[in-house]
């Protein structure tokens, strides 16, 4: 079971904050740094001292970093350029030495949108499937020759599907709760199909959504890494668990019954039973920033215990 820390930034996080949680997730032996891919706040936080943007971050990170990975969950699909994306991954992905994986979404989140002036068009799913199918075939184009790309959304004539990334194939995310285009899209685009903040049982049935539209598809199920992201709260004692839940704004209860909360013991013990219905990764969703104890915790008594 691979751990990687996910941060959401957008509720108030500097770079300089940013990069010390991606070292320490580095040095305490966690597989990946993720981040979120929003511009405005969410809920109570202040969201202080204002929004960074994922890919100028994450260059930031590959250059500051050695080992761990880098991503996104997920990319917002309105805010980029198919053809746009495609530089600035392949770049980042350079940067770091063959680290980078991209996990691309429609774009969901209105008020963002509109709070900074950016298009927010009706079909946003019809126009991920264009996006995919471009930043993927920019990247598979062969050096020396020209991509083209006719769709109803983006129109590409001749592009010299320049630059390709340091990996041979930089891993795609695709997520989401969707019960008939999302399996779809999974099973023909992606390498990897997340489902974020579901239980074990609705985890179980969206991954047998996924994988029997990659049978469909011509696709070994097997072919796809299967994963969930889950907000973290874990504390050597009930007296640190509810600390830590007060500091994000949660209730012990609702955490437990929908996150990764409590003892190291019973993380682990939950972490298990998403293990059994084929969860390969979990991106533990860590909202305090300024908590590096709560890695070191994590890293000491939780993954241990799966490694």
């Amino acid at each position: 079971m691979d751990l990687r820390i996910f941060t959401e930034p957008q509720q108030g996080a500097s770079y300089d904050t940013l990069l010390t949680v991606a070292k320490a997730t580095e040095d305490l032996g966690f597989d990946a740094f993720f981040r979120s891919d929003h511009y405005l706040r969410m809920g109570g936080a202040d969201g202080l001292p204002g929004p960074t943007d994922a890919w100028i971050t994450l260059a930031g990170l590959a250059r500051e970093t050695k080992r761990i990975r880098l991503g996104t969950l997920m990319t917002a699909g309105t805010f980029r350029l198919p053809g746009v994306l495609a530089i600035q991954v392949a770049q980042v992905d350079q940067m770091s030495g063959g680290r980078v994986e991209l996990g691309l979404g429609a774009g969901w989140f209105e008020e963002e949108h509109k709070a900074y002036g950016i298009p927010f068009p009706k079909e946003k799913f019809a126009r991920l499937e264009e996006q995919l199918a471009i930043v993927t075939g920019l990247w598979a184009t062969e050096a020396g020759k020209t991509f083209d790309f006719h769709g109803t959304y983006y129109d590409l004539t001749g592009s010299p599907a320049l630059p390709k990334p340091a990996q041979r194939k930089v891993p795609v995310l695709i997520g989401g709760h969707g019960a008939t285009r999302t399996p779809r899209l999974a099973a023909r685009y992606a390498d990897e199909f997340n489902i974020p903040f579901a239980s074990v049982e609705d985890s179980e049935r969206q991954f047998g959504r996924v994988r029997a539209a990659a049978v469909e598809a011509g696709r070994d199920a097997d072919d796809l890494t299967y994963s969930n992201a889950l907000v973290v709260c874990v504390g050597k004692d009930d007296r640190e668990v509810a600390r830590r839940a007060a500091a994000i704004g949660r209730e012990v209860d609702e955490l437990k019954a929908n996150g990764l909360a409590g003892s190291p013991a019973e993380v682990v013990d939950k972490i298990g039973r998403y293990a059994a219905i084929g969860t390969r990764r979990i991106y533990l969703q860590v909202l305090d920033l300024d908590d590096l104890d709560h890695l070191e915790l994590i890293a000491a008594q939780v993954q241990s215990q799966l490694s």
